[in-house]
C-alpha cells in the first residue's frame, strides 16, 4: 500500500471541499506573453511575477479557492516584499498545486493531432514539488475532433501518458488530476462531442487502472460535453448539463475523489452557468462532488482590468473574488444571474 495514501486521500479532499474549487494559473511563459500581447502587457519576466503576486495575494480568494495550480516558474518566485509565493499560498490555506507535463506536441504520424510529453525525469520532479510544498499536481492531454480525428492513436497514446503520470504522482505524494480536454474548437456538434469525450474516458479510466492508479486519490479534470464553437446550432445550458452528466455517470468510477471541469474557452457566464445546471438537476444523484478548475474563466476580467499597471491592482483583485465567488456559488447550485449585476469595484 502506498506510504502516502491517506495523505493523498485527504489532499483530494480538501482540494474539493464543498463550495471550493482550483484556481488554474499554470499558464506556461508563451502562453501568458500572448495573453499580455493582446492587452498591451510588457512581456518580461517581472510581470509575469507582478500578475501571479496580484492572483495569489487577493484578499479572501482562499474563501472559494481549495487551491492553485502554479508554473514551474511561479513555485519558485516570490512577492516584491520577498515572501516566498508557496509560503503566501500555505499563510493561507490554499494547497500547492504543479503543472508537470511539458506541453502537447505534434503527435508522429498523425497530422493535426497532439500527445503530451513530460514523462522523462518526473519522478524527481515530483520529489523536487513535494519538497517545496506541493501537494497535487496536472497534466492535460489535447483531444482535437475534426474530419476522421480523433484517431485511436492519439486517445490511447494520451490516456497512456496521464495514466504513467498519475501513477508517478500518487507514488512521489502528490494527488493527480488527471485532465483529458476535449477541445471546443470545430464544428463537431453535442452528440459528436458526446462520443469523442465517452471513448476518451473509457480509455483514460481503462489505463489509469492497469497502471494501478488509487481512484479515490485523484481529481478529473474534464471538458465538458459541448457544442463545437463553430457548430450552427449550439446546444443550451439545460442540454450541455444534462449530457456531460451522463457521460460521467456512465463512464467515470463512483470511487473518484472529485470532478473538476475545465472552463475551456466558454465565456464567463457560461461557465458559471452550466456548472451551476449540472449540480441543481444532478448534485444528489452523482457519487462526486462536482466543482470548478477554471484559468481564464475566473482570471480573465482581472487581467483586462490590470493590464500591467499597479494602480489597478485592488480593483482587478475584486474582480478575480467576484469570478471566484459566482464558481462556487455554481458549485453548490446557487448560482444566478442576478449575481453578475452586483457591482463589485469601489
Amino acid at each position: 500500500m502506498n506510504t502516502y495514501a491517506q495523505e493523498l486521500r485527504a489532499t483530494a479532499k480538501a482540494m474539493i471541499a464543498p463550495g471550493k474549487g482550483i484556481l488554474a494559473m499554470d499558464e506556461s511563459n508563451h502562453t501568458c506573453h500572448k495573453r499580455f500581447e493582446k492587452l498591451g502587457i510588457d512581456k518580461t519576466v517581472e510581470q509575469r511575477q507582478a500578475y501571479r503576486e496580484l492572483l495569489l495575494t487577493t484578499p479572501g480568494l482562499n474563501e472559494y479557492i481549495s487551491g492553485a495550480i502554479l508554473y514551474d516558474e511561479t513555485i519558485r518566485q516570490f512577492t516584491r516584499k520577498e515572501v516566498p509565493f508557496t509560503k503566501v499560498m500555505a499563510d493561507s490555506g490554499i494547497l500547492i498545486g504543479i503543472k508537470v507535463d511539458t506541453g502537447a506536441k505534434d503527435l508522429a504520424g498523425h497530422h493535426g493531432e497532439k500527445v503530451t510529453e513530460g514523462l522523462d525525469s518526473l519522478r524527481d520532479r515530483i520529489a523536487e514539488y513535494y519538497g517545496m510544498g506541493a501537494r497535487f499536481a496536472k497534466w492535460r492531454a489535447v483531444i482535437t475532433i475534426g474530419e476522421d480525428i480523433p484517431s485511436w492513436a492519439c486517445i490511447e497514446g494520451n490516456a497512456h501518458a496521464l495514466a504513467r503520470y498519475a501513477a508517478l504522482c500518487q507514488e512521489g505524494g502528490l494527488v493527480p488530476i488527471v485532465e483529458p480536454e476535449v477541445l471546443i474548437d470545430g464544428n463537431h456538434s453535442l452528440e459528436r462531442c458526446y462520443t469523442v469525450t465517452e471513448e476518451t474516458l473509457r480509455t483514460v479510466f481503462d489505463q489509469l487502472f492497469c497502471q494501478k492508479v488509487a481512484f479515490d486519490q485523484m481529481i478529473l479534470k474534464p471538458s465538458m460535453v459541448i457544442s463545437g464553437l463553430a457548430c450552427p446550432i449550439q446546444a443550451n445550458v439545460e442540454q450541455v448539463a444534462d449530457a456531460t452528466v451522463r457521460c460521467l455517470l456512465d463512464n467515470v468510477p463512483a470511487s473518484v475523489a472529485g470532478i473538476a471541469f475545465l472552463s475551456g474557452g466558454q465565456s464567463n457566464e457560461r461557465a458559471s452557468e452550466h456548472l451551476n445546471a449540472m449540480n441543481v438537476k444532478y448534485k444528489s444523484q452523482c457519487p462526486w462532488s462536482i466543482t470548478f478548475s477554471y484559468a481564464r474563466a475566473i482570471q480573465q476580467p482581472a487581467l483586462e482590468h490590470w493590464r500591467g499597471n499597479d494602480a489597478n491592482v485592488a480593483a482587478a483583485q475584486q474582480l478575480l473574488l467576484h469570478r471566484a465567488k459566482c464558481n462556487s456559488a455554481a458549485s453548490l447550485g446557487q448560482y444566478s444571474a442576478e449575481m453578475e449585476k452586483t457591482p463589485v469595484l469601489v
